[in-house]
């Protein structure tokens, strides 16, 4: 894609991740995977925070083989498989030993529409990534994509800013999905592109 610019190590690892969510809404996720080049703009995230967040996999700072990405240093995909059918795509953020990841919830196709219409096997280009586990999909993501570094040049993914960066506002909501983990269920901790049509849900 032109006009972009790769996000460097640094900005993942500065700020709270809430903070770093907000961020990365209007960034461009591009991924070259078996020679397919797409890319799309993030435009729903969530935070989650291993440290004091019940709806994050590593609480209460908890280390297994599925979480293990989360503790490294920020800057990294985090991609897991959800009941078994959908892989969902998180970057980790802040340094090592620190449990912090954003869900990237919904992205606005950009470059290699069609290669995303048919990893989705559908036309409409408004359901191609209105939901994390069809970003993965569409982006052609999986676990073999754990644990990639999200700065590099000619990377597998990376995650990069537009010269020109458009003026949009933010809106804040509960996060999806998340009733298991009790009162922090209520965190306002997801974040939205408001007005666009994209999102996986208003």
């Amino acid at each position: 894609m032109k006009d972009i610019k790769i996000l460097p190590k640094g900005f993942f690892l500065k700020k709270n991740v809430t903070e770093i969510a907000k961020d990365l809404l209007g960034k461009i996720i591009v991924t070259q995977i078996d020679g397919l080049y797409t890319s799309a703009r993030i435009v729903e995230t969530e935070a989650y925070d291993g440290t004091i967040d019940k709806a994050c996999h590593a609480f209460p700072n908890k280390l297994t083989k599925r979480t293990e990405v989360m503790f490294k240093e920020g800057g990294r995909s985090y991609v897991y498989l959800c009941y078994g059918i959908h892989h969902l795509f998180n970057i980790v953020t802040h340094e090592d030993g620190v449990a912090k990841a954003v869900l990237v919830r919904a992205v606005q196709p950009i470059e290699g529409v069609e290669i995303m219409k048919n990893r989705r096997n559908t036309s409409n280009e408004l359901l191609l990534g209105n939901g994390p586990g069809k970003v993965a999909q569409a982006l052609g993501l999986n676990l073999k994509h754990n644990d990639k570094l999200l700065f590099q040049e000619n990377g597998i993914i990376y995650i990069g800013s537009e010269m020109n960066n458009t003026i949009f506002e933010i809106c804040v909501s509960t996060r999806v999905g998340v009733d298991y983990a009790e009162e922090d269920a209520l965190l306002p901790w997801r974040y939205y592109i408001k007005g666009n049509p994209h999102i996986s849900k208003k």
